[in-house]
């Protein structure tokens, strides 16, 4: 069949500047965490918060992130791991899984945010929007490495992949699906949802907002997932990553139902720093 049209990919994934060789998929990420940054600082401050916290937030959640991400990989697909004493720390050999970057930074942030003082469902929802668009940036970076897409399609909008990238059962399919695009269009779709959809007219108590985060983003993980061609490991017959998709949207669902029946109003703002005022108190507390 002969294609109207299609997407092409970078020859390589690196820029050369002289000397100097950039690496645009870490380029990408660069480029996401830096948006996660200030979207979330932005709403933040808008909620009675300091950039402070959330720059000492991005430097311990990133760290952590990385270290998650590659444990998680590690835990998931422990047959690609280099078979050398040095396997299991060779991240410049790929292998870093965002389910566990995610869950680390969040965990570690959260318990920075709450030795700072801070609200951390509110600080939650604060970060979940900055967090999807970061998701969406990150996956340009998969485009540049002709990697992560799906089965093979002869749809206009299909992914030309080299031949030495391809899998050895598609290696006569030049065009495959660009599951890179969907998921990013899905989390950027996501994200607006949330924030000009549901917080602006719903309100919901934190940390509503976070727990369909993790709905939304795990939906469209799993519909993503099933059509990815990559190595992965299976359990009966589904991708891992299907279903740790399909086990965070249901447990989204049941936080998100869970955190909707407490009596507490939705917050409108947050005091946050070295001092806080005590509601109804007419005293001022340093913060833990």
């Amino acid at each position: 069949m002969h294609l109207l049209a299609s997407i092409p990919s970078p020859s390589n994934g690196t820029l050369d500047l002289g000397p100097l060789t950039i690496h645009m998929y870490g380029l990408t990420l660069l480029a996401a965490i830096g948006l996660c940054v200030v979207i979330t600082g932005r709403r933040w401050v808008a909620r009675g918060g300091d950039w402070d916290l959330i720059f000492r937030l991005a430097i311990w959640g990133v760290g952590a992130g990385i270290v998650g991400a590659r444990l998680y990989h590690l835990a998931t697909s422990w047959n690609q791991v280099p078979d050398q004493w040095w396997g299991p720390f060779a991240i410049w050999k790929g292998g870093l899984g965002i389910w566990g970057g995610v869950a680390a930074g969040c965990l570690v942030g959260g318990i920075i945010a709450r030795r700072a003082g801070a609200d951390v469902w509110l600080l939650a929802d604060t970060l979940a929007p900055g967090l999807l668009v970061a998701q969406a940036v990150g996956r340009i970076g998969n485009w540049w490495n002709q990697e992560l897409f799906g089965k093979p399609t002869d749809l206009p909008w299909g992914l030309e992949i080299d031949p030495v990238n391809r899998p050895l059962a598609y290696l006569d399919r030049a065009t495959f699906h660009p599951t890179f695009l969907y998921e990013l269009l899905w989390d950027l779709l996501a994200a607006a949802l949330l924030v000009y959809v549901i917080e602006r007219r719903r309100r919901p108590r934190p940390p509503g907002l976070f727990a369909l985060y993790v709905v939304l983003w795990c939906f469209g993980r799993f519909w993503v997932e099933l059509l990815r061609v990559d190595p992965a490991n299976h359990i009966l017959g589904l991708r891992v990553n299907t279903w740790v998709s399909g086990l965070g949207l249901v447990a989204g669902i049941v936080w998100f139902w869970l955190s909707q029946r407490r009596g507490r109003p939705p917050h409108t703002s947050v005091p946050t720093g070295p001092k806080m005022a005590v509601p109804g108190s007419g005293r001022v507390r340093r913060g833990r």
